[in-house]
């Protein structure tokens, strides 16, 4: 990792109303537009499945870079995840995100360990932990 501070930047254009492009240095664009719940299109990413994603992502690397630097062999690591948005406090928010990890363990792996490492990767998370929305993790550890 490179020394802190770290400054990342995204630009975003767009008119009076339809789509908008997210711009960042060396990423490809992508396409944005309220969800359907916002009376948006629902053929673009929302900045609900960005936050969303930002958070899996997150949650990803950092479980890997913490797999590897501790030595701790996995097959897979996939995710889904969901966020519900409601009123709380005069607000609407999201009021709570659940991940879903699915860890596919080499035989003889040890379950118990694996299930901390995923504890461990969502508090080191700098997303997760960047947010005042409770994080839950609901995952499912398999041996192949």
């Amino acid at each position: 990792m490179k020394p802190l501070p770290h400054l990342y930047e995204v630009a975003l254009s767009g008119g009076p109303n339809g789509y908008a492009t997210l711009l960042a240095d060396g990423a490809p664009p992508l396409r944005s537009a309220p969800p359907t719940d916002f009376d948006g299109p629902g053929d673009a990413w929302s900045p609900e499945h960005l936050l969303l994603a930002a958070v899996e992502t997150c949650f990803m690397f950092t479980f890997r870079a913490i797999a590897q630097a501790s030595k701790f062999d996995f097959l897979s690591l996939d995710l889904s995840g969901s966020g519900t948005v409601d009123r709380k406090d005069g607000a609407t928010r999201f009021t709570e995100i659940i991940l879903k990890p699915r860890l596919t363990l080499p035989k003889d792996a040890d379950p118990e360990r694996a299930r901390r490492m995923l504890e461990k990767g969502k508090k080191a998370c700098l997303v997760t932990e960047s947010l005042s929305v409770s994080v839950r993790l609901e995952a499912k550890i398999v041996e192949s």
